[in-house]
């Protein structure tokens, strides 16, 4: 954060609505900025636990200048499944473990995940911009990352 901050200054916001280090709370199913605002939003595992990860994504866009895009990382689970895996009916911990993953997630991704972009409205494009340096960003070897463009 504090290296964003540096580069971008004010227009570097965070929000969370949780996390006390955000500058602004906010749900993603509402994000409380006009239309058209951010060049970038960076959305890095939040879409796998939230009620609605489409509807959040529909938000992203819409507060995306036209142009601007989003990088929304989210887990993938071996095997990864043909169809994201979604089952509110399951309430347990242990059991939401079993199924997606981790316990405070919601939903498990699958293969459908450039689809269910596209279906916000966002052009999903696979990006392999850290391919060859995953250290260098903080990711997995072999983690899979979207970019989705506002067109």
């Amino acid at each position: 954060m504090k290296r964003f901050e540096k580069i971008h200054g004010d227009t570097y916001i965070t929000g969370d609505i949780e996390s006390p280090l955000a500058k602004v709370k906010m749900d993603i199913h509402r994000i409380p900025f006009e239309e058209n605002r951010f060049d970038v939003v960076l959305c890095n595992h939040v879409l796998e636990h939230v009620q609605d990860d489409i509807k959040a994504m529909r938000e992203i866009r819409r507060v995306l200048k036209p142009g601007g895009w989003a990088i929304l990382q989210v887990p993938f689970f071996s095997p990864v499944p043909d169809n994201t895996l979604e089952d509110n009916s399951i309430t347990d911990p242990r059991e939401r473990e079993k199924v997606f993953g981790q316990d405070d997630h919601v939903r498990k991704f699958g293969k459908d995940y450039p689809q269910r972009i596209e279906k916000s409205g966002l052009k999903a494009i696979l990006d392999d911009f850290a391919k060859s340096q995953p250290d260098k960003y903080g990711l997995q070897k072999g983690e899979i990352i979207y970019r989705a463009e506002k067109i």
